[in-house]
């Protein structure tokens, strides 16, 4: 987990996942990744969210 909080755009979103670009960008839109568009075209997600969803509580590991 995150020590520290960081804004992440879609490729470093993707690269933790192992997922493409548009994978992660589907994500955002569909609600199961919480993200911010600072301006017309950028999309930052918190590295603490990204963490909720790649260790989920009560997932098997």
């Amino acid at each position: 987990m995150s020590t520290k909080r960081e804004r992440l755009d879609l490729k470093q979103v993707a690269d933790r996942l192992h997922v493409s670009v548009c994978t992660a960008r589907r994500l955002v839109a569909g609600g199961q990744l919480p993200a911010h568009r600072l301006g017309p075209r950028l999309i930052r997600v918190w590295s603490d969210d990204l963490d909720k969803i790649e260790n989920p509580i009560g997932s098997a590991a």
